[in-house]
């Protein structure tokens, strides 16, 4: 039989050990190139690090204090977030005497004494030693608009970026992330050797927003056209699980977690699976501003009494303003009595404005624009006029984190009709001494039926609602914060080598 002559079979097998052979020539030089990418990766890492690590220890030789960062792109504004940041830079200030407390901060038009001043003017909070500022020039980075799509992971993304600006501008003993963006902490613990810690007012992502669209539910963050596919439904899931998974491992680079109410706590635990370095520090509230509204008797005038409701909260799509005046409607379709809707808010931008013409269309369309007043951008002085008017304090965010809006209509006397969800079912609106501080609703029916019942409670025990609502919310002082903050940070500082 001629040797030349082969079946297929045997054709096949020797094509095959060729290609084999082939590969494995490949694979040796591939491999070697990967040991020599991942090695200098390594070097390079470590030598950043080297270096890095250099700068702040010759910075300790010439303060000869540690020092704590805090990153906080936007410390000029004026918000919550903002407060906690204050109260928590004086807590440590009246506390540690021997270190040095510093901001990373995105605010360019304006000098650390305005910025200061400016803490001071609306918080009341005057700091027992001056603060240092790092400024940041790249703080578009982090904006919602420069990533019309997969904002998420861009904004993450620019956050890294951002907070590698802040390292090479300074390195701290002690870096806290005040504002949320999780992917800066392995960046500043592994490349900046810092200890790393974190106030979390709410997660990037959570099982919530999953479940939302898994669900395909469509809401301000889970647009019809995405609900409406079963393909972009699945690629949208699919992403944000990968993303959460991401989150997870950045944040569970933190030596310390502090998160803001109990709906916050249960999502990062879940999401970053460190509870033995997670701790509630309830956010610091400006309850005493509010203490000086009158607890009046309410008198029973047989239906004839005027009410209010007012509602609290910038006109973004989340705080959900359609479903306040729908509810309204329906109360005013039940009862002729003399009742008006007043909702008070900040315009950020056009799109708000925008949204506020929108909202003021559906009062046309329903027949209530003559019971519906809009206060944008008020004054402190007519915001508590205004509340200090009104029955009922009105919100219908779902899933808001805190609830900063529903404490301070609670501490100004007013019986609150909140969310069942987020924070205020788990935090605030929670019975006090066996007593009710408030109520919950979820849609239009509830929320119209929860108005008329109270507006039906005689005024005394309304009265008492409030009187309790008021006593139950010592737990969100400067003072409770302070005491929670500090212990919870203790176990980080005694590691700062003084």
């Amino acid at each position: 039989m001629d040797l030349r002559i082969m079946s297929a079979h045997d054709q096949l097998v020797i094509c095959l050990c060729e290609i084999t052979r082939l590969l494995w020539m490949l694979l040796l030089p591939l491999a070697f190139l990967c040991v020599l990418l991942v090695a200098a990766l390594v070097l390079s890492v470590l030598g950043v690090r080297l270096w890095l690590q250099g700068i702040r220890n010759a910075r300790r030789v010439r303060d000869g204090r540690p020092a704590v960062a805090f990153f906080h792109p936007y410390c000029n504004a004026g918000g919550g977030g903002e407060r906690v940041l204050w109260c928590a830079i004086r807590a440590l200030q009246s506390r540690y005497e021997d270190i040095n407390v510093l901001v990373y901060t995105g605010d360019l038009g304006v000098s650390g004494r305005v910025i200061t001043e400016g803490a001071r003017r609306r918080f009341n909070i005057v700091l027992p030693r001056p603060v240092h500022f790092v400024f940041l020039r790249h703080r578009l980075l982090v904006e919602p608009g420069l990533f019309p799509h997969f904002t998420l992971l861009g904004q993450s993304l620019g956050s890294v970026f951002l907070g590698w600006e802040a390292l090479t501008e300074f390195v701290p003993d002690l870096y806290i992330d005040s504002m949320g963006y999780a992917f800066t902490l392995p960046l500043f613990r592994f490349l900046g050797g810092c200890r790393v810690a974190t106030y979390l007012h709410y997660p990037t992502i959570s099982t919530d927003m999953l479940a939302v669209v898994r669900e395909r539910n469509p809401r301000f963050n889970n647009p019809d056209y995405i609900s409406n596919s079963l393909l972009l439904s699945a690629f949208k899931v699919f992403y944000y699980f990968l993303f959460a998974l991401l989150y997870g491992m950045a944040g569970s680079c933190s030596d310390l977690i502090m998160v803001n109410s109990s709906w916050t706590l249960n999502h990062i635990l879940s999401l970053w699976r460190s509870p033995n370095r997670t701790c509630l520090v309830y956010p610091p509230c400006d309850v005493d501003a509010f203490l000086d509204v009158p607890l009046e008797e309410e008198e029973d005038g047989g239906g004839g009494k005027s009410h209010s409701l007012v509602s609290v909260g910038q006109f973004r799509p989340e705080k959900d303003h359609q479903l306040q005046i729908r509810a309204f409607k329906k109360v005013l379709d039940r009862r002729r009595a003399a009742l008006k809707l007043v909702l008070i808010g900040g315009c950020r931008n056009r799109e708000d404005e925008e949204r506020v013409l929108l909202l003021r269309g559906l009062c046309q369309e329903l027949g209530v624009a003559d019971r519906v007043e809009f206060k944008l951008n008020v004054s402190f002085e007519e915001l508590k006029k205004e509340i200090g008017e009104a029955t009922i304090g009105l919100h219908t965010m779902w899933n808001e984190h805190f609830g900063i809006g529903v404490v301070e209509c609670m501490a100004a006397g007013k019986v609150v009709l909140a969310h069942k969800s987020g924070g205020p079912k788990l935090d605030i609106v929670v019975p006090f001494e066996g007593g009710l501080t408030g109520f919950l609703a979820d849609d239009e029916d509830s929320y119209a039926k929860t108005i008329e019942h109270i507006l039906d409670l005689p005024a005394a025990e309304r009265l008492r609602i409030r009187r309790n609502a008021r006593q139950s919310l010592a737990r969100f002082s400067d003072e409770e914060f302070q005491a929670c903050f500090l212990a919870a940070v203790e176990p980080v500082m005694v590691m700062l080598d003084r």
